[in-house]
């Protein structure tokens, strides 16, 4: 099953407004004499079956009931990376700007509320071009949102959606994602660079190829002295059945097979390296570590 913008706001529509402020930022990583934050771009809402429909019911049933997660409807968080190093501003994606989905697309005030403005960024580095990753690149007036910025995305990535035969391949339900892919790179393409698997593309940052949730998806190893820091974007997309059985295949994936490989290789890294994780979609800011847990995995948030 593939989610549209009408599921999202049929959801919407049908839940009660939650409580309380959001969080913008989440504690700063420091990394010599960089850091990293987490910026709050809102949240999704999504039906659950969005992820869970190809995944066994009777397992999965328990592991929900585990992590008290509803069969229903889900409600990822979104969470930008921020890295500062003195000479760069770097935001890794650029959320889901103003037309993708109600709850999303708050990226500027959590970035106001860290000390930095639009203008600021130099860099936006996608890991890939899903509405929530990419339509933050225009505003309401279809200028672009981060005026003075390089964009930077993995060469396989850029040149799937930039193909005008994949709207006509990639399926009805995800058509929509393809033409606001496009128009998007559009916008930016007088100003993009283009990147491939192991090449370091600024000071500190390489690129780590994890196809699958999309085919040309890209991870980040941010290293800098003794530290280092894995951004894995939707590699890894949520703390629950991602973790505890990585191989299960997910909805929310473009081609489910690879992405359960290239999760199972990322746990094996982060584990065996003991990294610090962000993932883009995980719970309080995105940012934990990765732990084994009997058969599977566990995610350790750092809050």
């Amino acid at each position: 099953m593939d989610i549209t913008r009408r599921m999202m706001l049929q959801t919407m529509a049908a839940m009660p407004l939650a409580g309380g402020l959001p969080v913008l930022t989440r504690a700063d990583i420091s990394m010599g004499t960089a850091m990293l934050t987490t910026v709050s771009d809102g949240h999704l809402v999504l039906p659950a079956s969005f992820i869970f429909d190809p995944m066994p019911k009777d397992e999965l049933g328990q592991i929900l009931a585990d992590y008290g997660i509803s069969s229903e409807k889900l409600e990822p968080e979104c969470n930008l990376t921020l890295y500062r190093d003195g000479d760069h501003t770097v935001l890794f994606d650029a959320g889901a700007g103003p037309d993708f989905a109600p709850t999303a697309g708050s990226v500027l005030d959590s970035l106001d509320a860290a000390g930095v403005s639009a203008a600021d960024i130099t860099h936006v580095v996608f890991t890939h071009a899903h509405p929530d990753h990419i339509w933050g690149v225009l505003d309401d007036f279809d200028e672009l949102v981060f005026p003075d910025a390089t964009y930077m995305m993995g060469r396989a990535e850029w040149d799937f959606w930039w193909n005008p035969e994949t709207v006509n391949t990639i399926g009805e339900a995800r058509a929509a994602h393809a033409v606001g892919a496009k128009r998007r790179m559009t916008a930016i393409e007088d100003r993009v660079r283009l990147f491939d698997d192991d090449q370091e593309i600024l000071p500190g940052i390489a690129a780590v190829s994890t196809p699958g949730h999309t085919p040309g998806h890209m991870a980040f190893e941010i290293r800098q002295g003794n530290s280092a820091v894995l951004v894995v974007g939707d590699a890894i997309g949520n703390h629950h059945v991602a973790f505890r059985r990585p191989a299960w295949h997910s909805g929310s994936d473009q081609d489910a097979e690879t992405a359960a490989t290239t999760r199972q290789v990322l746990f094996d890294r982060l584990t065996h390296e003991d990294l610090t994780l962000i993932g883009f979609h995980l719970p309080g800011g995105g940012i934990g570590r990765a732990e084994k847990a009997g058969d599977g995995f566990r995610f350790v948030g750092a809050a």
